[in-house]
């Protein structure tokens, strides 16, 4: 993750099921459901404004980061999350076991 990236919270919005991080005034954002020992990610979404900054993958890596610290499981449905972990390896552990990847659209 970008250095400027390390210090901005990430906040669990539970009342609009979403994992939200703010970034110059505005809000980037993933929706979860939260289902037991898992949270399925559903939408990544970052404001035109904030695009080509990196900030989807340091929204994700909190989210996840967040996810391994509470010992909970993701099932990435959302393309973006799943492109994401396809690409950092060392994030596969935190899938749950019954995500399969023809399910994840």
């Amino acid at each position: 993750m970008r250095e400027d990236f390390k210090n901005i919270a990430l906040f669990k919005n539970e009342d609009k099921k979403r994992f939200e991080i703010e970034v110059d005034g505005s809000i980037a954002f993933v929706t979860y459901k939260e289902v037991g020992n898992q949270i399925a990610l559903l939408h990544t979404e970052v404001a035109p404004a904030l695009s080509g900054r990196g900030i989807a993958g340091a929204l994700v890596e909190k989210t996840l980061q967040y996810i391994e610290d509470h010992n909970k499981k993701v099932a990435p449905y959302c393309p973006y999350v799943f492109a994401f972990i396809q690409k950092h390896p060392e994030c596969k552990p935190l899938v749950d076991a019954s995500f399969k990847e023809d399910k994840k659209r």
